[in-house]
């Protein structure tokens, strides 16, 4: 057998192992069928690998030195299936990006500044850049400390991400269809593209409250199906294509927040509805609040300025908060921070069998 360097990281409300880039074959193919390897992917508990069974923990970072000038490391996300022997490397992920930046540092690829290190990384998928902010006293990564995110138990040193272009981070634009609102099947939605392609829809729309339970929305297949066909004209409306193979768009359900948020949600993966919330689906949610004439904002009753400065989004494990700037002549570039925990589960190696042997 071959051993191959991993370190297991929770990521916000994610988990996976984190790989150098150069421990891993060059060739896409075969990286990507040792990941499936390595994951245990193809069967439900992942029994057979390090996954978790679900799709919160069957994830993959892949990290690396950026040659580009305005990042230090580059990010490489990567989802594995669960059930299905498929990856998928269109989509970012916001969770396991947090656990990036300690990950860079103790690896030696930035090195610490003081109490507080910046690490400037390039998401790789999307092309897009997000400081993370690490708490590194005397010259080491933190992860102890006071915050706590709901989803995790606990609490943690905080890591803060601000994503800094996140719009049309696949499609070229905020809204790929040239517009906030949109009827697909007769039903309002909203396709927008801010740091994660989604499909958002009222609740209500598709017959539901908006505040069942993950296992209830994941046992109504009828309306899986229906939430299905929504998502497959919606990628072909924001230019996707065929995205029947794609985890994106994200089909979302919103309605009206009922612990003192802003808004309340549930979000699919796509296909199973998350236990909380993936971070740049709040980075887009947070964005569709403060945008007039989406379907959010017109559930919320929001027409014109002053704009929102902080969002809270309820999500079935609790909520996330957004904060909000606006930048340009007009204030029309939208700049969006959470601030999120990770911690360093273990380091040391996951093995590949002979039939799974990296090339050379």
């Amino acid at each position: 057998m071959q051993r191959i360097p991993c370190v297991l990281m929770r990521g916000g409300t994610s988990k996976g192992p984190v790989f150098l880039a150069w421990d891993l074959p060059v060739a896409i193919a075969e990286r990507d069928e040792l990941l499936l390897n390595l994951m245990g992917s193809g069967h439900e508990l992942e029994i057979d690998g390090i996954g978790g069974g679900s799709p919160q923990t069957s994830k993959v970072a892949i990290v690396s030195p950026s040659l580009h000038p305005d990042a230090d490391v580059d990010y490489l996300f990567v989802q594995v299936m669960v059930s299905q022997r498929r990856v998928d490397t269109a989509p970012n992920c916001g969770n396991m990006l947090c656990a990036v930046g300690p990950f860079a540092i103790e690896q030696g690829l930035v090195k610490p500044s003081g109490d507080l290190t910046r690490v400037r990384i390039r998401n790789l998928n999307t092309g897009t850049f997000v400081n993370s902010e690490v708490q590194t006293p005397e010259g080491k990564v933190r992860y102890e400390g006071d915050t706590a995110i709901d989803g995790v138990p606990g609490t943690a040193a905080p890591v803060q991400l601000t994503f800094l272009d996140a719009a049309g981070s696949k499609t070229g634009k905020l809204f790929p269809t040239g517009q906030p609102q949109d009827l697909i099947d007769g039903i309002p939605v909203t396709c927008i593209d801010m740091a994660m392609p989604m499909v958002i829809v009222q609740a209500s729309q598709l017959g539901k409250r908006g505040d069942e339970s993950p296992a209830e929305l994941d046992a109504d297949k009828a309306f899986l199906q229906r939430l299905e066909s929504l998502r497959l004209k919606a990628g072909l409306a924001m230019g996707l294509g065929d995205v029947s193979d794609k985890v994106i768009p994200k089909p979302v359900l919103v309605s009206p927040a009922k612990s003192g948020g802003t808004v309340q949600v549930r979000y699919f993966m796509p296909h199973n509805c998350h236990r909380a919330l993936a971070i740049t689906g709040s980075i887009g949610l947070a964005t569709a609040c403060v945008t007039e004439d989406s379907v959010v904002a017109q559930l919320l009753g929001i027409v014109s300025e002053p704009r929102l400065q902080q969002v809270r989004i309820e999500h079935p494990s609790g909520g996330i908060d957004v904060v909000l700037s606006y930048t340009g002549e007009k204030g029309e570039t939208i700049r969006a921070s959470v601030v999120r925990t990770a911690r360093r589960l273990f380091s040391g190696y996951v093995y590949a069998t002979a039939s799974q042997r990296l090339a050379g």
